[in-house]
């Protein structure tokens, strides 16, 4: 997109305007919603600079609490908060990815983001060149599982089960680090009789996992001398938090060469004031010093900055819930599991407004759509996975009318009258991000332009321009208070749900690189990326491949992987089109066998298709959001040309 749009009603068609024009209209309903009313939503993908600025527009600009980030409003960030919890800080890893390579041992808790990260997994098969262990934890054989050591192939969803099980047996079996213990944690006696309901056998029990095998993980953990554990930052937070609480029973976190880390995205926003609960440097906004801190950086006043947002998966629903809300390089819509809640909430908006660089699901929503420069059109920093600082430079200037989103910002605190500085300028703002960030855990005070320049990047946090950086966090204390990390009971109740005679099999998730081509064709919009089917997927039989009237073919169906075993049990072939039906409605699919997978779960990418995940049945709306469903599948002919991709269902 090159213009603004603006939809002048509801139901009015979205129609190009001068910036001048969609501007002011932005800027005029946003200032009726200041205060709890409106809330800020930006993607993971932005700059630092523009996370930071994005955070700050809505405390001083909107002056609400209200601001989050990730792929979509409708879904948590469980492992910030257990990290938060248990470190003091949310860092996504440990030290740099070459202890990864140089480890005696590694933990790995799921398979799709150690796949999607290539600079992890390289390290990963240079640690199994030189001769240390991996044990992976997964339902599927993905490729780190097929070359571990050991296969936790364990029941889905009970991946915080297995891990207190270990930990049982790290007690039991006199594995612990009791040293480590007790000088750099805090509430292990309690967690101790926590756990004293996992015991072997009955882990075993729940999980499908051997005891001998957990034993061997356990063993091959507390021998090496280096030994990580590692989880995907998708996981939930019981299942981070357990895994966490391993880790420092075993003495890893903290200790050079070990740890406990999330293979993740880049930290992008997470440290600069981006979430309803942190100021910029990571600080809670219950701190009066911080506060105070951060209004004068800001120039306003303590008390003007608002406290008490909702978490990212809260952004939108409960009693109170805005009625503006401001959209920052995301599509909440193509990204959510649960598309239709979101969808939803977002037509109860009085204001919707996504500044986005095509018009995406989301944008096809909106009262107001503002172009703004993609990822290679803007200069800045950005943050890796190992909270290294770097230089982020544009590649080509953006389109004629396009702005970028730290113009956009500038120009609607001008009308909204904020008070502060509101540079546009890249560097301009990073310097001011820097002392906002003074004295915090993510203080970023010794960062410059000039300096990551000329050190190829500086990992936070770095407080002062003579510091070196932290590459390796925690060597001397947590973030905590007291310094010392912080053990958390987990009492995990296993799959949110559980098979049975009518849904005898599992249905888990796994990563999605873009948004399906069905969705983007059922919305009328076209996708960006071509077939992304992968080689191997196989025809299609003839029956199913039926074209509809409305376009749509059995060639746009989303993937459906099962067992070959399971596949000839349910009389299905491969490319073979099926009904995949849960408790919380129906999706349409198309089979791909996957001999990775066990016999009892069948897999599909989310979200998925058609309105972007299951369309929950009714009355099923307020349901958690989880990745395990249970589900049956049955084989289904195309011969209705009005069948949708998604359907409601009980």
């Amino acid at each position: 997109m090159t213009t603004p749009l603006l939809r002048v009603h509801p139901g009015a068609p979205l129609e190009p305007v001068s910036w001048d024009a969609a501007l002011d209209v932005v800027a005029a309903r946003l200032r009726a919603a200041r205060g709890g009313s409106a809330a800020v939503f930006g993607g993971c993908g932005m700059t630092n600079e523009q996370a930071y600025q994005l955070g700050k527009f809505a405390r001083v600009a909107l002056r609400t609490p209200r601001v989050a980030f990730g792929d979509g409003p409708g879904l948590p960030a469980p492992a910030a908060a257990a990290l938060t919890r248990a470190f003091g800080l949310d860092r996504a890893f440990p030290g740099p990815l070459t202890d990864v390579g140089e480890a005696d041992a590694l933990l790995l808790v799921g398979g799709d983001s150690a796949v999607a990260a290539p600079s992890f997994l390289r390290q990963v098969r240079r640690m199994r060149e030189g001769g240390g262990a991996l044990v992976v934890v997964d339902p599927r054989a993905t490729e780190p599982a097929r070359s571990a050591d050991l296969h936790l192939q364990l029941t889905p969803g009970t991946e915080s089960i297995l891990a207190n099980g270990l930990l049982f047996l790290a007690i039991a079996d006199g594995l612990i680090d009791a040293a480590y213990v007790a000088a750099r944690t805090s509430g292990f006696d309690r967690l101790r009789t926590a756990i004293g309901g996992y015991w072997p056998e009955r882990v075993e029990r729940l999980t499908g996992v051997p005891v001998a095998r957990m034993r061997e993980a356990v063993r091959l953990l507390a021998a090496g001398r280096r030994s990580l554990v590692v989880t995907e930052r998708e996981r939930g937070a019981q299942t981070v938090a357990a895994y966490l609480n391993l880790a420092l029973a075993l003495g890893l976190p903290g200790v050079e060469g070990s740890g406990f880390g999330c293979v993740a995205d880049p930290d992008d926003g997470r440290g600069h004031g981006q979430k309803a609960d942190r100021l910029p440097g990571d600080r809670s906004p219950d701190d009066v010093a911080a506060r105070e801190h951060v209004a004068r950086v800001w120039g306003v006043a303590p008390a003007d900055l608002p406290v008490g947002g909702p978490p990212v998966d809260g952004l939108l629903g409960g009693p109170d819930a805005p009625r503006a809300l401001l959209v920052f390089g995301s599509d909440p819509v193509a990204a959510s599991a649960r598309a239709s809640v979101v969808e939803q909430r977002l037509s109860a908006l009085d204001l919707l407004v996504v500044a986005d660089h095509e018009l995406s699901q989301t944008a096809l929503r909106a009262d107001v759509v503002l172009p703004v420069a993609r990822w290679a059109e803007v200069s800045g920093t950005a943050t890796n996975l190992e909270g290294l600082v770097l230089r982020r430079r544009r590649a080509v200037a953006p389109p004629e009318g396009v702005r970028t989103g730290l113009e956009v910002l500038r120009d609607l605190a001008a009308r909204l009258g904020a008070p502060g500085e509101w540079s546009a300028d890249p560097a301009e703002v990073f310097a001011e991000l820097g002392r906002a960030s003074a004295g915090g855990p993510a203080d970023c005070a010794g960062m410059s332009y000039a300096r990551l320049d000329a050190e190829d990047g500086v990992c936070w946090p770095c407080p002062s321009p003579e510091h070196p950086g932290t590459p390796r966090a925690f060597l001397e204390s947590f973030a905590t208070r007291d310094g010392r990390a912080r053990f958390v009971a987990v009492d995990p109740q296993g799959p949110a749900e559980d098979v049975d005679a009518r849904y005898p099999l599992y249905l888990t998730t796994s990563r999605n690189t873009g948004t399906p081509r069905p969705f983007r064709r059922a919305r009328g919009a076209e996708g960006r990326v071509g077939d992304l089917r992968r080689p191997d997927s196989g025809p299609l039989d003839a029956s199913s491949a039926q074209a509809m009237d409305t376009g749509w073919t059995a060639e746009d169906a989303p993937v459906v992987e099962l067992h070959p075993d399971l596949a000839e049990r349910l009389g299905v072939t491969q490319g073979a089109i099926v009904r995949v039906s849960g408790r919380r409605g129906v999706v349409i699919g198309r089979v791909r066998f996957c001999a990775a997978l066990r016999e009892d779960t069948v897999a599909m990418s989310a979200p998925w298709g058609g309105e972007g995940g299951q369309r929950p049945a009714p009355g099923a709306e307020g349901a958690p959001w989880s990745a395990v469903w249970a589900v049956r599948i049955e084989p289904v002919g195309l011969p209705d040309p009005v069948a949708p991709l998604m359907l409601d269902g009980p």
